[in-house]
């Protein structure tokens, strides 16, 4: 069964979150899907993981750069998996037929909407009677991770 994470973000915002997430995910050897509610969030994402650390390159791609086969991280607002990716992320409340197909799902939601944090408990609760592993992380004051469940 796939390991399924949901990430409550209270103290930062999905474009701080996801970069941290995807420079794990490549150091691990694994390659990533992310998927965004919209096209435009694709855009505006992508733009973002150019320029979010000075320091840092985090190759990336979406349909507008090709060659999705070759991509470390795609981002898509599709159900499509082009670069073979084993984590897959979901933001912006965009879902997936079957989480099944992967090892490691991320489930990023915005802790201070609530309907995403309701959209996450109807996720958690479906996960879970589908016997994926499920596990809470929410973010502390400092904004460092803790794993509540």
């Amino acid at each position: 069964m796939t390991e399924v994470s949901f990430y409550h973000l209270q103290q930062s915002t999905l474009e701080v979150a996801l970069p941290k997430l995807l420079e794990k995910t490549l150091g691990a050897g694994k390659r990533a899907v992310v998927r965004l509610g919209s096209a435009q969030r694709v855009d505006a994402i992508n733009a973002q993981l150019w320029t979010y650390r000075p320091d840092s390159w985090l190759p990336h791609g979406g349909i507008k750069d090709g060659h999705g086969e070759d991509q470390l991280v795609w981002l898509t607002a599709e159900e499509e998996n082009p670069n073979g990716a084993t984590f897959l992320f979901l933001a912006d409340g965009a879902d997936w037929a079957d989480v099944g197909d992967y090892e490691r799902c991320f489930e990023l939601f915005n802790g201070h909407d609530d309907e995403a944090v309701q959209t996450a408990r109807e996720r958690w609760k479906g996960y879970k009677d589908a016997g994926h592993e499920v596990t809470y992380w929410q973010q502390n004051d400092g904004g460092a991770w803790e794993k509540k469940a």
